[in-house]
């Protein structure tokens, strides 16, 4: 029983370790561009997006359909790099626990 209740208490520290690292995530930001910069994203560690950035050059009313493109391969990536984030900040809590999607 005695090993019981220093597990417990060893996953509550665990818990409460995870919430702390979690919330300084929220801070954290990426940045991802597309189109050599023309379309710069920014995503917070929570996968928000705060901010798109869209040079001038490349809003023209004929070519609609880049714009967007690039609008979206920019998201894309800034997602793609804070799964990156949440995994390199995240994994440590669920390595070697086998817990797939767990983050």
């Amino acid at each position: 029983m005695k090993n019981m209740g220093g597990m417990m208490k060893q996953m509550q520290k665990m818990q409460k370790q995870m919430m702390e690292a979690q919330e300084e995530l929220k801070s954290k930001t990426v940045e991802a561009t597309a189109g050599g910069g023309m379309v710069t994203v920014t995503a917070a560690g929570d996968k928000r997006i705060v901010d798109v950035k869209i040079a001038e050059d490349v809003v023209d009313p004929d070519d609609v359909d880049m714009l967007q493109d690039l609008i979206v391969a920019a998201t894309n990536e800034a997602l793609k790099q804070v799964d990156e984030l949440i995994e390199r900040d995240m994994g440590k809590f669920t390595k070697g626990l086998n817990l797939p999607g767990m983050f």
